[in-house]
């Protein structure tokens, strides 16, 4: 036999191998995630500095610096579709608005991640690291000087204000200087995220055998879940304790978890834990602010750090609170129209992914493939363009709204879809937000955890 036979047999058979492959195929989340990048190319707004694109288009004033609706979600979003596709234009248009963020940075007042100095210096550090270019390192550690500035004596520790969430207080922030710590290896924003658990960790109130936080002290309700309340400050000092082995933060973030068990709705073999109190104890989310997609990622961190096999029963238990709801087909009191990352759809697709490259449970794939199928259906396209209309607020039904950025919007709905073409083509996505819970180097292996 030729040598060339013998070349076309092997490339016959490497291309009858890859169309088995995951991916091979299937591009209908990348052509969904490229449509959602052409509808938010049409929406941005030229600046003296670069761009910005408003959180609604229809509104120019609503364009803003945080990481929950403004600029910097939008900013990730182009930064994984580079990733994705090594499309330069993508990376253009990825530090445009880094340079639109890093003029608005020096106007921030806030420290928060989601809201504050926070959420844009880890943007601009990722935009770093994908352009090579010095601008946007240096606007990362103005960032973290301001949010250095900014720390307040309190307690046993530092505190920003009297917040202590994820969103904007004293647990994002703090999982922020982690992030800050394993990027640039210096140890002096670990100890100030040390200094933020050890007030959180005080300020935590014994409850129901555990401990509880509220989001802040003067706030009328108490949310237990993880965007505004307990799972999220639990989540942070577990990772510190990651970080630390300083075991003052995993006896308190154990006590966090006791009390969430303690209040959890189990019936049925699930885990739900309600909205709020004292009113708001029958309303459950579904979803990453106020439910299990949010509060399940503390259990598996628990599970990570300790090796006791209950928590990921805990996370088998959040999950089925999800699967056993009726979603994507009807809507829930605590589900309803929003196809977003923190409310909606893109979460709990996002969350099931994750599950199934921890547990290998094909039931878990399934589910997430009906939800996306859903988030798909879900979107307007119009010239090739592709936008969610929603409603953010469960309580505002009627107030529809096509939404730009990272947790109620396409930014952080194409970040997904791009997460999810990325698995079926066996790439790791690039972008890894600071609250992440499910990283991949810890996808378990060999465990019999499927339930």
């Amino acid at each position: 036999m030729t040598r060339i036979s013998l070349k076309i047999i092997l490339t016959v058979f490497l291309m009858s191998v890859a169309s088995f492959l995951p991916g091979a195929a299937e591009s209908r989340y990348l052509d969904a995630a490229q449509a959602a990048a052409r509808w938010l190319d049409s929406a941005r707004i030229k600046t003296e500095r670069g761009i910005a694109w408003p959180a609604d288009p229809s509104d120019p004033n609503s364009v803003n610096a945080s990481l929950y609706a403004g600029t910097p979600g939008v900013i990730l979003f182009f930064l994984e579709l580079h990733a994705a596709t090594g499309d330069a234009s993508a990376l253009d248009t990825a530090r445009a608005g880094a340079d639109d963020l890093l003029a608005r940075l020096e106007a921030e007042t806030g420290a928060g991640l989601y809201e504050g100095a926070a959420g844009i210096g880890y943007v601009l550090e990722e935009v770093f690291k994908a352009t090579g270019d010095v601008k946007y390192r240096r606007g990362f550690l103005r960032a973290l000087d301001k949010i250095r500035a900014l720390a307040l004596p309190a307690g046993a520790g530092v505190e920003w204000s009297t917040v202590t969430d994820i969103i904007g207080g004293g647990a994002g922030i703090g999982l922020f200087l982690l992030y800050a710590d394993e990027e640039l290896e210096n140890t002096a924003w670990r100890e100030l995220a040390v200094k933020a658990g050890r007030r959180l960790a005080e300020l935590g109130r014994p409850k129901e055998g555990g401990l509880d936080w509220a989001m802040d002290s003067g706030y009328p309700r108490l949310m237990p879940n993880f965007a505004h309340g307990t799972a999220g400050i639990a989540f942070f000092l577990t990772r510190l304790y990651e970080r630390t082995k300083q075991k003052e933060f995993l006896d308190a973030a154990l006590a966090g978890a006791r009390y969430l068990q303690s209040i959890a709705n189990t019936e049925g073999d699930t885990c739900l834990v309600f909205h709020h109190e004292p009113d708001g104890k029958d309303l459950y989310y579904l979803g990453w602010c106020h439910g299990p997609v949010g509060t399940a990622q503390l259990f598996y961190r628990l599970f990570l750090v300790t090796h006791d096999p209950s928590w990921m029963d805990w996370v088998r238990k959040s999950a089925r609170g999800i699967s056993a709801s009726g979603i994507p087909g009807t809507q829930t009191p605590g589900f309803w129209n929003n196809a977003g990352l923190c409310c909606g759809l893109a979460g709990v697709a996002d969350f099931f992914l994750s599950l199934y490259q921890i547990r290998r449970d094909p039931a878990d794939l399934a589910f997430c493939d009906r939800v996306t199928d859903a988030l798909l259906a879900a979107a307007t396209v119009e010239e090739g363009r592709m936008k969610w209309i929603q409603a953010e607020h469960r309580a505002r039904p009627g107030f529809l709204v096509a939404q730009t950025g990272l947790m109620q919007g396409a930014a952080g709905i194409g970040l997904y879809l791009l997460r999810r073409d990325a698995f079926e083509r066996g790439r790791a996505p690039r972008i890894l937000l600071p609250d992440s819970g499910f990283k991949p180097e810890k996808t378990i292996k060999n465990l019999a955890l499927r339930g």
